[in-house]
């Protein structure tokens, strides 16, 4: 049987069976020396080392297919499977910090063509069964954000890689120097609303006719933000409590380092970081 390389693989190889030869990294193919085994028998290699040599070339050469054939990561820009909040959840409320300057960053973020919030149909069904559940109750949910480009996600990646942009960080990261957003994980290369089935909200009190008190702003970066935190006021927490009991009744997780972020534990597209602006021109036809 004559082995051949899949694309792309052979490179990686010859340093790793140069190893084996003790020629300072550099081999023969691989696959030829897997075909031609019969060769180093000839010269009296124990046979034990043969077949062991043999068998980290082939995991070896099994695994490095595997990586090449997926990198792990699966972008797509189809939006077939997306609805928007607003038609979805008749109650919520907008607010897509992300379409405005007042976020962390300053400035309106890539990605967010219209203040619109889509999700997944199937994390909008649910959202709409906490909405439902909550208008009872005297409260409409208010939307921050929901499904997140890939492209917002690389302007964040970008921003937190300028050190030297803080404008916002009296309101967003006091508490922080900019260098740490990556270290202590505030950004990420990838983000669970890339997904499409992720959502940061807060409550409306409708009697009221405002927001709920939560002791701490959306996306302020620190302690303060922990669903658990009780340096705050017990009305405060209790607000928070609502909220998550609520979201966690109809299907979805909450984060533990953010009150206001939850994803549907069921998520419809757990691998798959979707590509497509925020635009409702992409809903239609």
């Amino acid at each position: 049987m004559i082995l051949h390389w899949p694309f792309g693989a052979k490179p990686f190889f010859f340093y790793l069976t140069g190893l084996f030869y003790n020629t300072g990294g550099y081999a023969p193919d691989p696959c030829t020396f897997l075909n031609r085994v019969d060769l180093v028998l000839a010269d009296k290699m124990e046979l034990y080392k043969v077949f062991g040599i043999a068998a980290v070339c082939v995991v070896l050469v099994l695994a490095c297919t595997y990586l090449l054939a997926s990198d792990g990561n699966n972008d797509t820009d189809d939006s077939s499977d997306f609805v928007l909040v607003s038609e979805a959840v008749p109650d919520a409320i907008l607010e897509i910090r992300y379409y405005s300057t007042y976020n962390f960053v300053g400035e309106r973020i890539d990605g967010y063509e219209q203040p619109v919030a889509l999700l997944t149909k199937e994390a909008a069904k649910a959202l709409r069964e906490v909405s439902d559940d909550l208008v009872q109750k005297g409260f409409r949910l208010k939307i921050y954000d929901a499904y997140r480009p890939q492209m917002a996600v690389d302007h964040f990646v970008r921003w937190a890689k300028d050190v030297d942009d803080v404008r916002m960080k009296e309101y967003f990261y006091p508490e922080l120097e900019k260098d740490q957003l990556f270290p202590q994980g505030y950004i990420y290369e990838r983000s669970g609303h890339t997904r499409g089935s992720t959502v940061d909200l807060t409550l409306f009190d409708m009697f009221a006719g405002k927001e709920v008190d939560m002791g701490g702003t959306f996306d302020y970066f620190g302690e303060r933000s922990h669903p658990d935190y009780r340096d705050i006021t017990e009305e405060q927490y209790n607000n928070r409590m609502i909220l998550r009991e609520a979201m966690m009744a109809h299907g979805f997780d909450p984060l533990p380092e953010e009150w206001w972020h939850f994803t549907l534990k069921d998520e419809p597209f757990p691998d798959t970081y979707f590509t497509f602006p925020v635009s409702e021109s992409l809903l239609k036809g």
